[in-house]
């Protein structure tokens, strides 16, 4: 989950490595630090908190050199803080890691018995104290580097820069993404492609045991065992989309307002105008001989994945099994060879839904993956990769990634078994979705109904979301998004399921939202509604007009929803629940983009 960039080029890294990093802070925010070669020497400066505290460090202590790697930080072994940042170093080595060392216990206190003192608490410190022990054992620095990263059992991706090489650079990857980046000026190496400057004109992707020995003026690859591994470079194809805010407070408005857009191109690219119909890549079985559909996710892609078992099960009639990818593997459950396994993910390098696919893949499963990423190993992996195309997500807390998922689930279910097949059905469905964007758009123009019922949420601590049938899924995203970054505790229910033990928790202090979309289950939303007034709680309501006049004894707050074709109910949904959250976390004075504790990409267990 951390960011990784370095740099090796013919001026002073240093504004190069911020820049990365600045790119980077969405992937960690709990420290951050740089370490660069001068003069025969290793000089780090590193910082606890966020990036600007590395910044304002750096006034004082400035490097300069022109060959550095660089490191934000999401802890997972050792509290945030400075011994605890990156890189870690000894005076031979300076290592940044991205990853998991699950044997850092036996090799460290292997280690510390030869001598080598540890500084942090951290598993990362564990590479380069193995590194230095090597190189002291007479070892050269590729052989010390291999040697080390073949006894670390677990993930990384690694940049290191040795004291007596001070023109090169190496990195290397086991599970954590690394890229490779070539600009007029010397290299660079990555976690995101995101991060490459204008500068860069090529890439490449390093590939599992890849290790990437770079100098300014070129670049070779080897594997763990020495053995040249050629990696070609391709053109870094730019994806179009706005960089920065643009004129927006924070990144996660920006990118709930370009949900329109996002809706509208990723339709558009499953569209085949030639043939009037939607079009998908072809599956490696024919989908009248799949059984059911397994999905596996985790986080909003989990909820994007509960949408469509509904959508699936009701238009496809096909059985859908939903997991939570962390559990999948672990239940030891039987897999049907004739199951489709759908794999969903914004970043694609989601650390347990890969291992989830590994297991899939092994039982004899067809993958599938739905990824924002097309380069990610994710898709490398599947079978079949269905892009979402929800351009570059900075904001922490997912949205438009949410609603690109979305579409991309929704049009693999009307295309499902021969379903879009149908010209007149493709022809009234791209109709309909031609006219979303515009209902998008006229909600988002004007927030202010959404800001009122925020500023009544401020002072609250709990909170109940409650939904069934296809509102349920966006009930519990909803709760997701405010616990994320407004940090109130928030659980969804079904709404069924009240009397079932959460009604306990209700009384006059409880905030209930409720998601009552105009569908056969109102009346008995509306019945559990009632449930909830009639223990006191302030009761927000989302639904049609028509359904909030209906409730409107015993609603605290309204938001109003436009009339919408059922199918694209929980697309339209959202908004209100992202934009709520936002608003919420606004008042409260919190850090909307870099919420407390989290990270965008979690490329750890």
């Amino acid at each position: 989950m951390c960011g990784i960039f370095a740099a090796v080029n013919k001026t002073n890294v240093t504004n190069n490595l911020l820049g990365g990093l600045s790119s980077l802070s969405y992937r960690g925010y709990d420290s951050a630090g740089i370490a660069v070669v001068k003069q025969g020497n290793i000089e780090r400066v590193r910082a606890s908190g966020k990036l600007h505290e590395l910044e304002n460090r750096l006034h004082s202590y400035p490097l300069d050199g022109n060959i550095g790697i660089a490191h934000t930080r999401w802890a997972t072994h050792g509290i945030p803080n400075e011994k605890n940042a990156h890189p870690h170093m000894t005076s031979r080595v300076a290592v940044a890691h991205n990853g998991i060392v699950e044997n850092y216990e036996s090799l460290r206190r292997r280690l510390e018995t030869a001598g080598y003192i540890f500084e942090s608490e951290t598993d990362s410190e564990t590479i380069s104290q193995l590194i230095t022990y090597y190189l002291d054992l007479g070892l050269n620095h590729e052989q010390s580097l291999c040697k080390a990263l073949l006894e670390i059992e677990g993930s990384y991706g690694v940049a290191v820069i040795f004291q007596e090489q001070p023109k090169t650079l190496y990195a290397a990857r086991r599970g954590s993404p690394l890229i490779l980046g070539k600009g007029d000026s010397g290299f660079y190496v990555s976690s995101d492609i995101n991060a490459f400057s204008e500068d860069v004109s090529s890439i490449t992707y390093l590939k599992d045991g890849d290790v990437a020995k770079i100098n300014r003026d070129g670049f070779s690859v080897i594997n763990l065992q020495g053995e040249k591994t050629p990696r070609l470079l391709q053109k870094l194809e730019k994806d179009g989309c706005e960089s920065g805010k643009q004129g927006y407070d924070h990144f996660m408005l920006k990118e709930i307002h370009e949900q329109p857009d996002v809706f509208e191109r990723t339709w558009r690219h499953y569209f085949n105008n030639q043939r009037q119909a939607f079009q998908l890549p072809e599956f490696s079985v024919p989908d009248n001989e799949v059984n059911s559909i397994t999905i596996v996710a985790c986080g909003t892609s989990y909820f994007a994945g509960m949408v469509a078992k509904y959508w699936l099960e009701e238009y496809a009639k096909v059985p859908v099994n939903i997991d939570i990818a962390s559990e999948f593997r672990y239940r030891k459950a039987p897999l049907d060879q004739n199951s489709l396994a759908i794999f969903i993910s914004q970043s694609g390098e989601t650390a347990d839904t890969l291992a989830a696919m590994a297991h899939a893949k092994a039982a004899g499963l067809r993958c599938i993956s739905f990824v924002n990423i097309l380069t990610s190993t994710m898709a490398m992996e599947s079978d079949t990769v269905l892009p979402t195309l929800a351009g570059p997500e900075i904001g922490v807390a997912s949205t438009k990634a949410f609603i690109s998922q979305l579409t991309s689930l929704l049009i693999f279910t009307m295309s499902f078994r021969q379903q879009a097949h149908n010209k007149h059905k493709a022809q009234q469905a791209k109709e309909s979705m031609e006219q979303i964007p515009t209902l998008l758009r006229e909600y988002l123009s004007d927030t202010s109904s959404i800001q009122n019922v925020a500023k009544l949420l401020h002072k609250a601590e709990n909170m109940l979301y409650l939904g069934r049938g296809i509102a349920y899924p966006l009930a519990e995203e909803g709760a997701l998004k405010i616990k994320e970054i407004s940090y109130i505790h928030a659980e969804a229910f079904p709404a069924g399921e009240l009397k079932h033990g959460p009604l306990a928790l209700v009384d006059e202090k409880m905030p209930v939202l409720v998601i009552a979309p105009p569908d056969d289950l109102f009346a008995k939303t509306l019945s559990n509604l009632r449930e909830v007034a009639s223990r006191g709680a302030k009761i927000i309501l989302v639904s049609t007009r028509k359904g909030l006049d209906l409730a409107r004894d015993y609603v605290h707050a309204e938001i109003e929803m436009p009339e919408i074709a059922k199918q694209f109910i929980p697309i339209m949904y959202t908004l209100p629940l992202q934009l709520l959250a936002y608003y919420v976390a606004l008042g409260k004075g919190h850090d909307v983009d870099q919420p407390r504790n989290l990270a965008k990409s979690v490329t750890v267990e």
